[in-house]
C-alpha cells in the first residue's frame, strides 16, 4: 500500500473549506443534482482522478442514472442520449478543466449562456472548480478508488 497524504490528520481546514462549497452546491445550487454529479464525473476522467470517477458512477447510479448515459460519458459529443443542456454544461466542463489548452472560448460562453442562466453558470462554474480541487487533493494523497459507499436513498426520476 503506498503512503497517503492525510489532509484529515494534518491539515483538517482543508476538508471544512471544501465541504463548505460542497454544501452550497448541494443546498442554495441552481444546478440540478444529477447534472452536478455529471460534471463531477466528467471533470474526473478529464483529470484522472480515479477515486473521484468511483464516487460519482456511484453517485450517479445510486439516484437512478442509467448506464448507458454513464459508460458514454467520456464519449458524450457523439453519443445521443445527452440533452442540450447537459451537452452544454460538458462543454462548459471540459474548457474549464481544460485551461490549460487555452481560455475559455467565446462560442462556448454562448454555448453555454443559451441554456444556464446567470446564476446557473455561476453554479455550474464553481461546482467544476470545486471538483477539479476536489481532483488535484484526492490524486495528491494518493487515494484509493473503490472505497467510496454512496448514502443511501430513494432514485429520482432522472430528466423528468
Amino acid at each position: 500500500m503506498r503512503a497517503e497524504l492525510n489532509y484529515g490528520k494534518h491539515a483538517s481546514g482543508i476538508y471544512d473549506a471544501m465541504d463548505a462549497l460542497d454544501q452550497y452546491l448541494a443546498t442554495d445550487s441552481a444546478i440540478e443534482e444529477p447534472l452536478l454529479h455529471l460534471v463531477r464525473l466528467r471533470a474526473s476522467q478529464i483529470n484522472g482522478c480515479a477515486y473521484c470517477i468511483d464516487m460519482h458512477w456511484k453517485d450517479l447510479r445510486s439516484i437512478g442514472e442509467g448506464e448507458q448515459k454513464l459508460y458514454g460519458l467520456d464519449a458524450w459529443e457523439e453519443s445521443p442520449y445527452y440533452t442540450d443542456r447537459e451537452r452544454a454544461a460538458l462543454k462548459w466542463t471540459e474548457a474549464v478543466t481544460l485551461l490549460t489548452v487555452g481560455h475559455v472560448s467565446e462560442q462556448v460562453y454562448e454555448e453555454v449562456r443559451s441554456q444556464f442562466s446567470a446564476k446557473e453558470l455561476c453554479d455550474l462554474t464553481l461546482a467544476i472548480a470545486t471538483i477539479n480541487a476536489w481532483n488535484r487533493l484526492s490524486i495528491s494523497a494518493r487515494l484509493d478508488a473503490g472505497r467510496y459507499q454512496a448514502p443511501a436513498r430513494a432514485p429520482v426520476a432522472i430528466g423528468a
